[in-house]
């Protein structure tokens, strides 16, 4: 029971995470009055650890035979 939670619990989570993330990012471009460049260049510099964390999960996915 307690592995079947963790299995389905973990992603929600993590992705509920990635998500407030991205509402702090975008918070943060706001209050500082970015603009849009600034904005744009918030979410790709603060959203690349994030990206590379989900590539992380997708290629181990992968490799775990989950995949093609």
């Amino acid at each position: 029971m307690q592995q079947t939670f963790e299995t389905w619990i973990t992603p929600i989570m993590v992705g509920g995470l990635i998500i407030f993330m991205c509402f702090i990012i975008w918070d943060l471009a706001k209050k500082s009055n970015a603009g849009k460049f600034g904005t744009i260049m918030l979410f790709v510099v603060l959203g690349a650890g994030m990206l590379g964390y989900v590539i992380k999960v997708v290629i181990t996915w992968l490799i775990e035979g989950g995949g093609v």
